[in-house]
């Protein structure tokens, strides 16, 4: 009876809102603490709706138009906060309260409604989505790869490439902490795990371009992660063919102190072993990390974020069989492999925050961290190839194998490689807010200590005969002429470097809000600067400084449709970090100069609504003149830099994403990205860089089954234009432009939920304490897609012709996934 009782109250409910709809307005935001975390559980009242934030502290309320009301925020832990609101129908504004332990937060808001990080042009992407999106590197950068503007090729690998830059013109920041990945990582599946563990995180906020003085010193984009700050005890865990994660929450009696820690496992035999390459690979990615809160006082808090990380990477190659070339003239190159490869990354982080806010209008940062990385990478791996025609009659004994031999040859790789860096930091950074003005100003000392060690060399030998690298003289020409110049290596690298870079940077903002007309105008304006000097073993750096100014002006009309138009950009200085230094020789040049960017970027943010339904189309155009440009290649994710600053370079392009509810409930989004981007080095002329993506197409969709809620669908779409990273390793960029082929993926998730907190169907067994349970099954590359990461090159002797056999990356790959959240 009780049941029936409830189902008539409900449609009763639904009938009055329907009924009262037009005549509704909706206030929607985050309830956020006094550092800037997100609450949950807060109750949300406006005397006639109640209701809570979810665990994401995001709330949404109904609220009756043309009617001055107040909406009151309480929770057991806070002081309670109240606004007053004057809404049109069918205005939907967005506030964040932020509730403290000793004062009530009284305001009233008018009609227009502040987005922050709208203004910004930052993109801010939910945990949720960010746990559920399948991939082979599941995670904030697999999330990223969908956006307009962020490439990658590798789905083994972590790093990505923004609006032309590299993986190294990227900044990451966990708490406000830099973070850094190691250094002698050579091809995506030695990476292991990424730095963010995504059962910890609560915000991710991401720019690609045009961001503020707060941010350091790197030409490409930022990513600004929050870590969560628990208020109840909880747990999750996800196991899985690709490994394991385990993630708690704890908080004590009093509430002061908090804390999150996560351990995590990652094994990618699964998907190295569905390459072309037959291997023994025996991986062991591990880490664990944990976030410490304490509450001293009102004014006071403390905060600390750790980091333990070791991959041990072991990798024996066995055969290999490519097939390539045409239906009338089929080719393989069959590969036969002896020898090992054991690297080992361990890298220990620790840092300590501490918040200080002396009154309502300031507060002061303190923060201090360590990063310590030791690095092996040792190799000796021998690879004898053969290159023929290969037998296309079905009914052949030998069908698909090699008939006819055209060349034959062996490669020997040798690398005794070690490396140990520690970076120590210490900031002092400030904000003050009175009226309609805010100050953000820092300031930041960094030491880099790095001990490095390079030996590694390469032989090739095809048909019998020694290749020598290109740049030797006379030309090899066998076996049509006589050589008799020395024997040398294809590739020989052996330097030893103590290298030590002492950094003071800083920065002061200014942001104001004004009105012109009956239009609201947001300014930003703000300097960096930057010193540093290298000193390496014999020889001491020239002193360096730089000073880089940004600005940020955003207009929202007073018009009928949201629209918010911003315009950004300056000067934008990436001072060189230990990779930029060395050259392709290994030795490091202490007087390499920072790369300088100058910024342009118009933006326009259209929100709008279809189907009753709240959406969002973002389109960014860009442009990027670049000088002291350090030239590099990239094989697979190792960069190596010219180390010299003889080439100019620019980047422009046009970004557009379009999300919203495509299916009620679920947050999906459709990315494309235009981009063009070329170097001039020493006025040879304009050729692509390694990054000239073109065209980038990106897919990220939510789904469930109507008739069965609790079966999610998750679909993950990627398509690139190849890059210009098919030629010969070590060939000049203006002789070979190879691009390689598109990258095309697919990932698609399927997830039931066996148990959801929100259901009470579970009898209260031991199944009950479980808020969440889920499992799934992945599909990794749904299409089964041939994406190559690069080219090998083996000759022909014959013929002389060179032949360019891609390196594929994975194949199609199923994986079983169980989630569960206590």
């Amino acid at each position: 009876m009780k049941t029936i009782q409830k189902a008539i109250l409900n449609l009763l409910f639904l009938g009055i809102g329907i009924s009262t709809w037009s005549q509704n307005a909706k206030l929607r935001g985050i309830v956020l603490d006094e550092y800037k975390q997100a609450i949950p559980n807060v109750s949300i009242s406006n005397g006639v709706v109640e209701t809570q934030s979810n665990s994401n502290g995001f709330y949404e309320v109904s609220i009756p138009s043309n009617k001055k009301l107040t909406v009151v925020f309480s929770h057991i832990s806070f002081k309670s906060a109240s606004i007053v609101v004057f809404l049109k129908p069918n205005e939907s504004i967005e506030f964040n309260p932020v509730l403290n332990t000793l004062q009530e937060q009284m305001s009233e808001v008018i009609v227009t409604a502040k987005n922050t990080k709208r203004i910004q042009g930052i993109t801010s992407i939910t945990p949720e989505v960010l746990r559920k999106i399948p991939g082979a590197n599941a995670g904030v950068e697999n999330i990223l790869k969908t956006l307009a503007g962020v490439n990658s090729n590798n789905e083994l690998s972590t790093q990505y490439a923004v609006r032309g830059g590299n993986y190294d013109e990227n900044l990451v920041y966990v708490n406000e902490i830099e973070v850094y990945r190691p250094f002698l990582i050579r091809s995506g599946q030695q990476e292991g795990l990424s730095f963010t563990n995504t059962d910890l995180v609560q915000n991710i906020d991401f720019s690609a371009g045009g961001f503020q003085a707060k941010y350091g010193d790197k030409l490409s984009s930022v990513l600004d992660i929050t870590y969560r700050k628990p208020s109840s005890f909880g747990a999750n865990f996800e196991a899985s063919f690709l490994g394991g994660s385990m993630a708690f929450d704890a908080v004590s009696k009093n509430k002061k102190w908090s804390a999150v820690t996560g351990f995590r496992y990652r094994n990618n035999s699964l998907l190295v072993k569905s390459q072309e390459t037959q291997t023994n690979y025996t991986p062991t990615f591990a880490d664990v990390q944990t976030n410490i809160n304490y509450q001293a006082s009102a004014q006071w808090h403390w905060s600390f974020l750790g980091n333990i990380s070791k991959n041990d990477y072991r990798y024996q190659p066995l055969t290999r069989q490519t097939n390539f070339g045409t239906l009338d003239q089929p080719l393989a190159l069959v590969v036969y492999y002896e020898g090992q490869e054991k690297d080992q990354y361990a890298t220990y982080f620790g840092a300590i925050k501490s918040t200080f806010k002396p009154n309502d209008i300031s507060v002061l940062k303190f923060i201090g961290s360590l990063y310590h990385t030791t690095e092996q990478e040792y190799f000796d791996i021998l690879a004898q190839y053969r290159l023929g025609e290969v037998d296309a009659n079905v009914a052949s004994e030998t069908y698909g194998k090699v008939a006819y031999t055209r060349g034959i040859g062996s490669q020997l790789n040798h690398a005794r490689n070690n490396l140990d860096a520690l970076i120590a930091n210490i900031e002092i950074k400030g904000f003050h807010d009175w009226k309609k003005n805010q100050l953000d100003w820092g300031v930041k000392y960094t030491r880099e200590s790095i001990r490095d060690r390079v030996v590694e060399w390469e032989v090739i030998d095809s048909a019998g005969f020694s290749i020598p690298p290109p740049i030797v003289l006379p030309l090899k020409n066998e076996p049509y002429s006589l050589y008799t110049g020395p024997l040398v290596p294809y590739q020989n690298v052996r330097a030893t470097n103590f290298t030590t870079i002492n950094r003071l940077s800083g920065f002061a903002q200014w942001n104001s809000k004004s009105s012109i007309g009956t239009s609201t105008i947001w300014y930003n304006a703000g300097l960096r600067f930057h010193h540093w000097e290298v000193s390496a073993a014999d020889e001491i750096g020239k002193s360096q400084l730089v000073l880089s100014p940004r600005a940020q002006i955003s207009i929202q009309p007073n018009w009928d449709k949201d629209m918010l138009f911003r315009f950004s950009g300056g000067m934008y200085y990436q001072p060189p970090f230990y990779r930029e230094l060395r050259d392709a020789s290994g030795m490091v040049q202490p007087n390499v100069k920072a790369q300088q960017s100058v910024h342009l970027v118009v933006a326009n943010d259209y929100n709008f609504k279809v189907w009753n339904r709240p959406f969002k189309l973002v389109s960014e155009l860009y442009f990027k003149s670049m000088s002291n440009v350090n030239t590099y290649t990239i094989d697979n994710v190792r960069i190596r830099y010219a180390a010299n600053n003889l080439a100019k370079a620019y980047a422009q392009g046009i970004d557009l994403r379009l999300n919203g509810e495509f299916v009620p409930g679920t947050e999906s989004w459709f990315s494309f990205g235009y981009l063009k981007t070329e170097e001039n080095s020493q006025n040879k002329g304009y050729i692509a860089r390694p990054t000239d993506q073109l065209l980038k197409f990106g897919l990220l969709f939510q789904d469930y089954m109507p008739n069965i809620p609790s079966m999610k669908v998750y679909l993950n779409l990627v398509y690139n234009t190849g890059l210009p990273g098919g030629s010969p390793s070590y060939s000049d960029p203006y002789v070979y432009q190879n691009r390689l082929r598109d990258y095309r993926r697919a990932d698609v998730g399927f997830s039931k939920i066996v148990i959801d907190n929100k259901e009470n169907s579970i009898p209260k067994k031991w199944l009950g304490n479980f808020k969440e349970l889920a499992v799934g099954v992945e599909i990794f590359n749904l299409f089964n897609n041939q994406n190559a990461i690069t080219n090998t090159w083996v000759r022909d002797v014959y013929s002389k012709n060179q032949y360019a056999i891609p390196n594929y990356m994975t194949t199609r790959v199923f994986n079983i996934k169980l989630t569960a959240k206590l």
